[in-house]
């Protein structure tokens, strides 16, 4: 067997969840009187799944602890079976969960593990994100009337815009407390969450539907003379003052940049 057909048939045989080993590996593999090939091959293939189980719930330590030991293991393993490792990295082994939970899991669990799911992965994705040059008020001080007109603004490629359906931050929150879960529910209406990072460190929160729509129509590419305009019908004289309300918020977070 040449080396490389012995490598995939290795990379085969600890990608499934067989325990069987092949026997073409087999007798390729050389053992000795205190550690057969088989026993050795066995071990490896243990220990490899056990550390792709690892990361797995180090990725997912909320959805780990609402499911609990046995269920995640068994949602894991399956997971890890139909999406084996295809990097390099392990830092993208979960990447595909929540479109596995998609078709893995039944209503009504399906929805809020799903949302879990995402949740967890977008302050993942937020961590490991490019670094960007965020606005700051020390610029915004310089700005004459004609950049206040003309601005455009965009998010930083950290951020992650989720909307939730159900009290997936609450449960994510209660997790990460160690406090007891609470029971999965719908929400009456959409909820708009935000993750980023900044300062090196992953931030989260959600956004009154008001701000949520002003905070779109910037990252959609709108001027920011274009939302005080959108405010003028809620807020009447009072939309600039709003406007900048917000913007100075949302820069203070580090959620902006230059467009």
């Amino acid at each position: 067997m040449r080396l490389s057909a012995q490598q995939e048939a290795l990379e085969r045989y600890l990608a499934t969840g067989d325990s069987v080993i092949p026997s073409e590996l087999l007798v390729q593999i050389q053992g000795s009187n205190t550690l057969p090939a088989a026993d050795g091959l066995m071990i490896y293939h243990n220990a490899y799944r056990a550390r792709l189980l690892s990361v797995m719930r180090e990725d997912f330590p909320a959805l780990h602890r609402w499911l609990g030991d046995e269920s995640f293991e068994q949602l894991a393993l399956a997971y890890i079976s139909a999406w084996p490792p295809r990097h390099f990295s392990l830092r993208w082994l979960g990447e595909k969960l929540p479109e596995f939970v998609s078709g893995y899991i039944a209503e009504p669990q399906r929805s809020p593990m799903l949302e879990l799911a995402t949740l967890e992965w977008a302050f993942t994705l937020a961590f490991d994100a490019p670094d960007a040059v965020p606005l700051s008020l020390d610029v915004m001080g310089s700005f004459s009337a004609d950049d206040w007109v003309y601005l455009r603004v965009c998010l930083i490629p950290s951020v992650r815009w989720l909307q939730l359906q159900h009290n997936t931050l609450g449960m994510w929150v209660a997790a990460k407390a160690e406090a007891d879960i609470p029971a999965a529910v719908a929400l009456s209406a959409p909820l708009d969450c935000l993750v980023w990072r900044h300062e090196l460190v992953c931030q989260y929160r959600t956004l009154e539907p008001g701000e949520a729509s002003a905070l779109r129509l910037l990252a959609d590419g709108g001027s920011f003379a274009s939302l005080c305009e959108d405010l003028l019908g809620q807020h009447g004289e009072q939309a600039p003052q709003r406007a900048v309300t917000w913007l100075k918020q949302w820069v203070c977070e580090g959620l902006l940049q230059r467009g």
